[in-house]
């Protein structure tokens, strides 16, 4: 049996924010994600979905417990570690696109490359690669303020894959979109997950996205079940 690609083991993590008490968003959450494997995380907001994805993508650290990735534990890891892996192994889409305006749709994927130490000329074909993938071919020049919320967030989704990562996090990755546009970007998110064989770990309100995922946990308490518990 392979190494499992994400293992979250006994995470806590609390907030002061100047309060007299603490609050404990996560409080013993365990998660294993196998090669492949897709994983839908349901809970309310405010309940320490994000927080949990950002630890599980080393952009925030746990007060206790355990991050592996790929079977090295990172939790404890220097920044510069920390970010060499994300740039490698992770890839993040969020409910908004956050494309830099300026930028092309496939300026927007070039860039994570280079900053990875891909060859501009690889990179641009990459990106070409990947807008194509998602059917947007012909969008290769335009802008973000030139496309539409779905052709955004399909960028977004060719950015998070542009360094072949192993583990793609999103949160609500279709959260700002109409339900028929929602459903349209979401069966290109899985099908390019199919194919590659990542892992992914996706935040979602939407129950009927989540139940077509391989299985669902929710974060309740600050821990983690399984859909059957």
């Amino acid at each position: 049996m392979s190494e499992p690609v994400l293992e979250l083991s006994g995470i806590t993590k609390a907030y002061n924010h100047g309060l007299p008490s603490e609050i404990c968003v996560l409080t013993g959450a365990d998660l294993t994600l196998s090669r492949g494997e897709v994983v839908a995380l349901v809970a309310p907001s405010g309940a320490g979905k994000s927080t949990l994805l950002h630890i599980a993508g080393l952009l925030d650290t746990p007060d206790q417990g355990h991050v592996r990735i790929g079977g090295r534990d990172l939790a404890g890891a220097n920044d510069r570690l920390r970010t060499g892996v994300r740039r490698a192994d992770v890839g993040f889409v969020y409910q908004f696109h956050h494309l830099l305006p300026e930028f092309t749709a496939a300026e927007n994927i070039i860039l994570p490359q280079l900053a990875n130490g891909v060859a501009r000329g690889a990179a641009q074909a990459r990106a070409e690669t990947l807008l194509a993938r998602v059917g947007l071919a012909a969008r290769v020049r335009h802008r973000p303020a030139e496309l539409s919320g779905g052709e955004q967030q399909r960028v977004a989704f060719c950015r998070a894959l542009a360094n072949g990562p192993r583990l793609l996090l999103a949160d609500e990755p279709t959260g700002n979109l109409d339900p028929a546009t929602a459903d349209q970007v979401f069966s290109v998110l899985m099908e390019i997950v199919r194919e590659t064989g990542l892992s992914a770990l996706i935040a979602t309100h939407n129950l009927e996205l989540a139940a077509r995922m391989d299985r669902v946990v929710h974060l309740t308490a600050g821990r983690l079940l399984s859909g059957r518990e």
